[in-house]
This record gives structure tokens, sequence and C-alpha cells, in this order.
């Protein structure tokens, strides 16, 4: 049978660009974590490998930056050993992730590799790590609840399918097991879980004690540890969020999550101080805000499907203004606050409700329940707005209605915010103790 020609033409191309000499670069320089390569051709974003002699594996590495001379490269492991001289090849492409179901039940590093010595993969497809955000005229509106087991988050700062959404707290305050809580009681078709920059210790007793087995078989959890280098840490954001895009794109409803968004803002630092770039607003180049604007844009709505992002900001020295925290609030579509001084009480988890907002939370609840977390919320504003006078003894009962239920149902309240991690609320049960508890307080919303 006589081959068509024009597949001929196809092998013929392939056979010329097969036979066609390869071009090796050297590497020049190596400061700090940036390594430079002379002699080799490569785009924004290509994996190169560096130290790639004869019978030796090399070290990964991705070009961020490029001029005349040559490119600029970020290594995706450590150079211990490499010098000057070394030679380096290109791969020709950028980073391909895993992705399917088959990742389910699986913790993978940065690049996609198992790291839970479960075996290889079983990916469905590989894609590329770029990816484009929606369409602002194409993103679906956000009009249902998406339940997570919480009761405080549940009623108070209710979050809706597609909606990103930042916990905002201190060191030791009880992010992570917060997020372990939701990654439990959601009930999102699939979670995809982001580990960046955790210490090594706390991966395991995360998966182990705070996620466990059940909560393990539903997600997909995506880990780079502190010692990693930078590339690896900020790699790591974007292969979780491709991987929630994957299935977004098959009309999934999907919830990330993130620990933490400040993590993936200081690797970007670093790599922007390494490649030259300016500091600005305490150390932080430009890069990193439209960094975190990227990576944040690219959760939420679909045409199809859904993305639930929920990330956690790790507030420098407590201050909920500095830099990374004013930055993710102003993108996000909502934040809850979590209070050192709640925490160090024992209530958990430790939401400081009046701080806390869900910009969605009036779009996918129904008047009747915004009117009673509003009563709520009213009640708790008017005990905070007294508490001076209670602390002195100087408050007297009768003079504000919504003091004296605040007061006189503060038990009921403490217990209505306070959860278990092992305890699991349905919505509508939620939102029943909740209307029960405002009943009580006999004040109009």
């Amino acid at each position: 049978m006589i081959t068509p020609w024009r597949p001929r033409a196809q092998q013929l191309t392939q056979a010329l660009k097969a036979g066609r000499p390869e071009r090796v670069g050297i590497v020049t320089s190596i400061i700090g974590l940036s390594v430079e390569v002379r002699g080799l051709r490569s785009a924004i974003g290509d994996i190169v490998t560096l130290g790639a002699e004869p019978g030796t594996a090399g070290i990964d590495a991705e070009v961020v930056a490029t001029t005349q001379g040559g490119v600029r490269c970020m290594p995706l492991g450590r150079i211990t050993g490499l010098q000057a001289g070394a030679r380096v090849r290109s791969a020709g492409s950028p980073l391909l992730v895993p992705t399917g179901r088959g990742l389910f039940g699986r913790v993978i590093d940065g690049l996609g590799r198992p790291i839970d010595g479960k075996g290889p993969l079983h990916s469905d497809a590989f894609v590329s790590l770029e990816h484009d955000s929606p369409s602002a005229m194409h993103r679906a509106r956000i009009t249902t609840p998406l339940h997570l087991g919480v009761r405080v988050l549940d009623t108070l700062t209710t979050v809706g399918r597609g909606q990103r959404l930042g916990l905002f707290a201190g060191s030791g305050v009880g992010k992570s097991s917060l997020l372990s809580m939701i990654a439990r009681g959601t009930d999102a078709q699939v979670s995809v879980i982001a580990l960046v920059g955790e210490r090594g210790r706390e991966v395991r007793e995360f998966l182990e004690d705070d996620l466990g087995a059940e909560g393990l078989a539903r997600s997909i959890v995506v880990v780079s540890t502190s010692d990693e280098p930078a590339m690896m840490r900020l790699r790591a954001a974007f292969t979780a969020t491709r991987i929630a895009e994957s299935f977004r794109d098959q009309g999934a409803d999907v919830m990330l999550m993130m620990d933490s968004l400040t993590r993936v803002a200081m690797a970007q630092r670093e790599i922007g101080l390494s490649v030259g770039e300016p500091p600005a607003t305490r150390g932080y180049p430009p890069s990193t805000f439209s960094v975190l604007a990227r990576l944040l844009e690219r959760a939420g709505t679909g045409e199809t499907g859904s993305i639930t992002g929920i990330y956690t900001v790790l507030v420098d020295g407590d201050d909920h203004n500095e830099p990374i925290a004013d930055a993710a609030r102003s993108i996000l579509d909502g934040h809850v606050v979590l209070d050192r001084k709640l925490a160090i009480t024992g209530h958990f988890p430790s939401v400081d409700v009046l701080a806390s907002i869900s910009r969605v939370a009036s779009r996918v609840n129904s008047p009747d329940r915004s009117a009673i977390a509003t009563t709520l919320r009213k009640v708790m504003a008017a005990r905070q707005g007294a508490q001076d006078l209670l602390d002195v003894g100087a408050y007297r009962a009768g003079t504000n209605p919504l003091v004296d239920a605040a007061v006189d149902n503060d038990g009921a309240i403490k217990a209505f915010l306070q959860q278990r991690m092992d305890d699991q609320t349905p919505s509508d049960q939620a939102w029943a103790q909740l209307g029960r508890l405002t009943r009580a307080f006999g004040v109009a919303a």
C-alpha cells in the first residue's frame, strides 16, 4: 500500500527535526538563586537541564528571563556541585502536569511527581501549566451556596460556589486545622489542596491527623516544603491551580485550598530579586503582586463548573494591613479573620465574626437567612461596643436591648460559634440552630 503524500511529508519533517544538531548552552555564572546560561535559545517558562553531561540526570530549571546574549534560569532542585562551564540542554517545552481522577488520594510535588510511595500516577492526561483565566464576560454568576460543614462559615460568612475566600491570621492561630475541617465537611465534588512552604514535620500530621483517610480519598494534595527552592514553591501553587482547572473544564465543582498564599508571595519575592527586579513595598518586587492577581483570577466560575478557592494568608506580625494581606484582600471575594485572642482561650474555630465578610453572601442566601445572620451580627456588635462598660460593671441592664440579648445569651452564642474539629454540621441544621438562637434574643433584625 502506497503511503499518502501528506503523512510521508510529515514523516520527513520529523526525521529532519530529529537529525538536526542539538544546541547546547553553557552555564556562565551562578549568583544566589539565579543561573546565567549562554548559547541557548529558550522562551520564558521553558524547562532546561543544568549539568546535562553524558550519563548524568542533571538539574531541571525554568527560564524566567531572557536577554540578547542568553537566558536566566531558576533551578527546580538543589544545585550543589553545579559550576560555571557546565552544559545546559533545553527540553524545548514548558512544564506539563498530570490531571485526572487517577490522582485522587495521591500526594505529589510541585512538578506533579508522586511523593507518597504509592507507585506511579495513573493520570488521564498531561497538560501545560499555563492556562488562561475565564473571560470576565463568560464567567457564570455565583448564585449557589457551597456548604463547608463549619457553622460559623456556612451562616455568617456564607461561601458561594466559585467564590475566592481568604483566611487571614498570624502563625499558630488554627488556619490549617480550619482547612482540614473544610476538606472533610465540604460538599464539593473534588478537593485540591496545596501545602506551600510548610514545615516538613507538619505535612504528615496534616495528612494523617487533620485530613484523615476519608478526606484524603476525595482530595489531591500538592506539597512543597519550606526547604525546597523558591521556584518549586511557586510551581506548587500553579500546579494545584492547573489541576483544579482541568476538573472545572469538565464541569465539576472544585474546592481549591492553598496554605499559604503568603509563602507563594515570598517565593516570588526571592525569584524577582534574584533576576534583578527592584524591591518595592517591604522588599516585594512589582512582579509579586501581578503573580498574585494572575494566580487568584484563575480560580472562580467558568462557563461550566467552578473553582471555589480558599487561601490562607499569614499576616506579618498580626498586621492585617501589611502588603500581601492588603493585596490579597483587594482581589478576593471575601475574608475570614482568625483572632489570636480567641485562639488562646480555646475558642475554635477562632473566627472574628465582626471582622469577617463574604461579598457574595447576600446573593446566595435567602432574605430570611440573611436577616437572622444580620441579627446575630448586630447583637455581637452591640456587645463589643459596650464591652468596656461591662468590664468595669458600669453597664445597667435595660439600657440597650441588643446588649441585654448578648449578655443573657452569651453561653448560647459561644456554643454556636465554637465547633469541634470532628463535628461536621449540615448547613440546614446550622441555619436551624441560628434561627432558634436569634429568636431567643427577642429583638428585631
